[in-house]
């Protein structure tokens, strides 16, 4: 069951809190409905109850809050506003990345689509979906890792009346099973007809919390719903005759010419607009709303036409069962599998395959390496290092090292951008798990990148220019060590940077900033004057090992201490030190909070 206990948000500058004291309960095997107009504070509850927004007050799903629970997503499902993934990504494709993130099967994507009724549009792309099919999407993410309770902010918004009954049977069904199901909605009639009980908020505090049963006894009455070009003037003449008939008549006008007149029926209207020559273009018998924000609700007709699906509606799920057959959940989880390092690196890999950045990324790398290289031959008076890694001496990286840099700035960007593993905490988590998969990830994309420009220049040199520039280097060890440890330090640079500052553009920025503004300042601490040197460190580190490395390891030893003797490699490396104390420092602190 949920508890929440003395829920209050921060004050607003002059303005009072938008949830002030609120306590309620879900009790498990219910179903419970939050209730109120736009405005009234249900959203903020639900994101207090979630920590998702600082606050007072405490929430306990089964006893614990949230921050206490180890895997919050196998306790709390939820389904807060549109989903948050990359717009080119598949609906199947988002499922299978939340699946390697949960530690659930594979299989289980394809068992909530099959419940949501999204197989057909499995491989469409998020920013494709309608505003129904989105809920729809929403909805099989937080049936994803089989959780005990479901928090829904409005699911059945955008969606017709008949997927409407079907999304209630299938919360109906979920909480028949001995689960916990909280909703919001600002349609009292919404709530009375699908929950067991309803929670009542008005201008941020709690107004009633009553059986379903007595909600509706209480809340609810009969109106006649009125719409006429004349609105105001029928007002006014129901009033009058009401009165002089000694009548509780009530009428309140509604927006777009709309009455609605409680305490009369639709024939006492009829008669008088048509007394008066008034032209009336509606005349229902509806179920109105006493709350003293009222919500105009839809007539049979408009009900009658939202649930014929137009020939532009795109495809529903099954014909909503009848009452005593609840829709199919889910089978359930039986075996949980055990926390393991190749999770994080699961997620990882199918987050950056799942959509097209890193390919386009790559692909432009490699045709501005190739056309700079061939223009730098051209020209000539470039060393073959630069040429063959398209690096003028005008620019500050060579391009394969600013799209490495790049793709590692997207790595965390996009967390913070797409938040698809924000919906149950609220911040992108900063487990030290999720860093070493994305800094593994960075590392065999900037080793790919790096090889394949240098096998990409040295093919169109020799295509254009023969076999003249397409010579090894005698030094071609130290040269690639210093090439990939430039192209692999920029990806990290832009993974580290781009989670401290929560922003892809800020990473990039410090993956420029080595050597705009570090190396400049490693090359003038190390002009400065010196009393000692370090000259012999090679000799003196063979004494110091005793014994020879197998197949020359101290070859490859010394290359790396030569890469980080240069000023671009020892200012990379200071730059990395930092970001990740930095990283470091900001995950310590947000354990404390």
């Amino acid at each position: 069951m949920i508890q929440a206990i003395g829920l209050t948000s921060n004050m607003r500058k002059a303005r009072p809190p938008a949830v002030d004291d609120v306590s309620f309960e879900a009790r498990a095997g219910h179903v419970t409905a939050l209730v109120g107009a736009q405005g009234a504070g249900k959203t903020t509850a639900l994101r207090l109850m979630l920590e998702l927004q600082q606050g007072r007050g405490i929430t306990y799903f089964r006893g614990r809050p949230l921050h206490r629970i180890a895997h919050p997503s196998r306790e709390v499902g939820v389904l807060l506003g549109e989903v948050p993934g990359h717009p080119a990504r598949t609906v199947r494709g988002q499922l299978r990345m939340l699946c390697a993130a949960a530690g659930v099967p594979v299989r289980r994507a394809d068992e909530v689509l099959e419940v949501v009724g999204l197989v057909s549009l499995r491989d469409e792309s998020l920013g494709t979906l309608s505003r129904g099919m989105d809920r729809r999407l929403g909805l099989a993410c937080a049936l994803l890792s089989d959780p005990h309770t479901l928090v829904l902010d409005g699911p059945a918004d955008g969606l017709s009346v008949k997927e409407g009954r079907w999304l209630h049977g299938l919360l109906r069904a979920h909480a028949t099973q001995g689960g916990t199901v909280l909703f919001t909605t600002d349609d009292p009639k919404e709530a009375a007809r699908t929950a067991d009980r309803v929670v009542t908020l008005e201008q941020g505090r709690l107004v009633a919390d009553q059986e379903a049963v007595e909600f509706a006894r209480t809340r609810l009455r009969p109106r006649v719903a009125v719409r006429s070009p004349h609105a105001a003037r029928l007002g006014s003449l129901l009033t009058k005759e009401a009165r002089t008939a000694r009548r509780s008549v009530e009428v309140v006008c509604e927006e777009g010419n709309r009455l609605s007149v409680y305490g009369s029926t639709c024939a006492d209207v009829g008669e008088t607009a048509f007394r008066h020559g008034i032209l009336v273009h509606q005349l229902a018998d509806e179920t109105g709303d006493m709350s003293p924000t009222r919500t105009v609700a839809s007539s049979d007709e408009d009900r009658r036409s939202a649930d014929e699906p137009g020939p532009a509606d795109p495809p529903g799920p099954a014909d909503p069962p009848a009452a005593d057959a609840l829709p199919d959940l889910p089978p359930p989880i039986a075996v949980r599998q055990a926390r393991s390092p190749l999770r994080p690196l699961r997620y990882e890999l199918r987050r950056a395959a799942g959509v097209s950045t890193g390919y386009l990324t790559a692909a432009a790398v490699l045709v501005t390496s190739v056309l700079l290289s061939v223009l730098l031959a051209r020209i000539g008076h470039t060393p073959q290092p630069r040429l063959l890694t398209a690096w003028p001496r005008e620019l500050p990286l060579p391009p394969a090292a600013l799209g490495a840099g790049l793709l590692g700035a997207v790595a965390f960007g996009e967390e913070f951008r797409h938040p698809a593993l924000a919906a149950d905490r609220g911040t992108v988590p900063r487990r030290l798990g999720l860093l070493t998969a994305k800094l593994l990830v960075a590392s065999a994309t900037a080793a790919m990148l790096a090889f394949l420009t240098v096998g990409c220049d040295l093919e169109m040199l020799y295509l254009v220019y023969g076999r003249e520039l397409t010579g090894v280097p005698s030094d071609w060890l130290s040269l690639s060590a210093s090439w990939f440890g430039l192209v692999t330090g920029c990806a990290w640079a832009g993974v580290l940077a781009a989670g401290i500052f929560r922003s892809t553009a800020a990473g990039l920025a410090a993956v420029l900033a080595v050597p705009v503004v570090v190396v400049p300042l490693v090359q003038k601490v190390l002009r400065g004057p010196s009393v000692r040197s370090a000259a012999g460190f090679p000799e003196r580190l063979r004494e110091v090992l005793l014994v020879q490395w197998p197949f020359g390891g101290e070859r490859y030893l010394l290359a790396g201490v030569r890469v980080l003797a240069q000023p671009v490699g020892g200012a990379l490396l200071l730059s990395l030190t930092a970001l990740l104390c930095a990283y470091l420092l900001t995950t310590l602190r947000s354990r404390v909070r």
